[in-house]
């Protein structure tokens, strides 16, 4: 659909062409030129990159890269590379996460291992060695309890090397079970994890971090419930690049992270949609005369109210199916002091 060209920021990528295994078992998750068989789903066009047979991410902003198809139970090798000398440098490997975000966050339900160098908390409650933990909704047991009771495994050796300096992860994952090899040996695990089949990821949050060498060798299905199974890919591509005003327009309003207004004017896109499935994510604060969000679109209106549940303030997800369109148009959001928008996605009716 020619109309939606100038406002899906998330590229569309074609199937990683099938390798032959190794003598290992292992095929490519990356040829090593370009991001085939990955889908950014939330960031600008340059956050993620392939140069000189690595992925790179600048960090900003902050969302991940996805791969085109869900993996069960496999075996992972990547490495990667921080280049931060001395602040905290992070981001991340998600496993059996969601295709789009969970509501409010940059980032999918799922599995996270952690890709982190220079950060010693005070309290311990995390390290920077390959932490394994539970994000947004997913489910997991620490095969070490946290002393918080939190669940995220803490890793039982300290092996990640510092700045400039490439670490080699081995993740094993195997009906809900998931172990991770930091520099050959095993230091991390969690179990009875829920999903247990969905996308992989590779996280961007504030730095640039280096993945090079990653490669999958899939192991038997066991079986998972339709309930441990992350969403699937419904089409959806980005409306909003995470950093700037692109695609988008509105007097009083900001962009980074979320879209934020500062006063009561409209934001209107600059291309259009047509028929299909809209979602985004919307809050507007505690104080606010109304807990509603006001879409228009070809002279159509709707009022999307805060779920009852909700507390005044908090994040709502809106899904919205645009069927009687009759022809492409721009969306308008009403603008509130203080609204905020982020997760804009739409796929097109098939």
């Amino acid at each position: 659909m020619r109309y939606l060209s100038a406002i899906l920021f998330a590229a569309v990528a074609l199937p990683l062409a099938a390798a032959e295994p190794d003598k290992d078992g292992f095929v490519p998750l990356f040829n090593g030129k370009d991001l085939t068989g990955w889908h950014n789903v939330n960031c600008a066009p340059s956050t993620f990159y392939a140069k000189d047979g690595e992925i790179i991410t600048t960090g900003k902003p902050t969302g991940y890269l996805r791969s085109d198809k869900q993996y069960e139970n496999f075996i992972m090798e990547v490495e990667w590379m921080h280049v931060e000398p001395t602040k905290m440098a992070n981001s991340g490997i998600f496993v059996w996460g969601d295709p789009i975000p969970a509501v409010g966050t940059g980032y999918t339900r799922g599995i996270e291992v952690q890709v982190l160098i220079n950060y010693k908390p005070a309290d311990g409650w995390a390290t920077s060695h390959g932490d394994l933990f539970s994000i947004w909704g997913a489910k997991c047991k620490p095969d070490r309890p946290h002393p918080k009771g939190i669940e995220r495994c803490l890793p039982s050796e300290e092996r990640v090397k510092g700045a400039g300096q490439w670490n080699h992860y081995k993740i094993v994952a195997n009906d809900g079970v998931l172990k991770l090899h930091v520099n050959g040996k095993e230091v991390s695990g969690v179990s009875q994890s829920n999903p247990r089949k969905g996308y992989l990821a590779l996280e961007s949050e504030g730095v640039e971090c280096h993945f090079r060498n990653l490669k999958i060798k899939e192991l038997p299905s066991t079986n998972p419930k339709p309930e441990e199974i992350a969403n699937v890919d419904g089409g959806h591509k980005s409306l909003y690049d995470g950093l700037t005003m692109t695609g988008w327009k509105g007097e009083g309003w900001k962009a980074g992270g979320a879209l934020r207004s500062s006063g009561a004017n409209d934001l209107t896109m600059t291309g259009k949609i047509g028929k299909g499935e809209l979602i985004f994510d919307w809050k507007v604060p505690a104080k606010a005369e109304k807990q509603e969000c006001v879409i228009s679109i070809a002279g159509k209106s709707a009022a999307l109210k805060q779920p009852p549940a909700g507390k005044p303030g908090a994040w709502s997800r809106a899904k919205v199916t645009l069927a009687t369109i009759t022809e492409p148009a721009p969306l308008t959001i009403k603008g509130v002091e203080g609204m905020e928008i982020m997760n804009l996605f739409f796929a097109p009716a098939k």
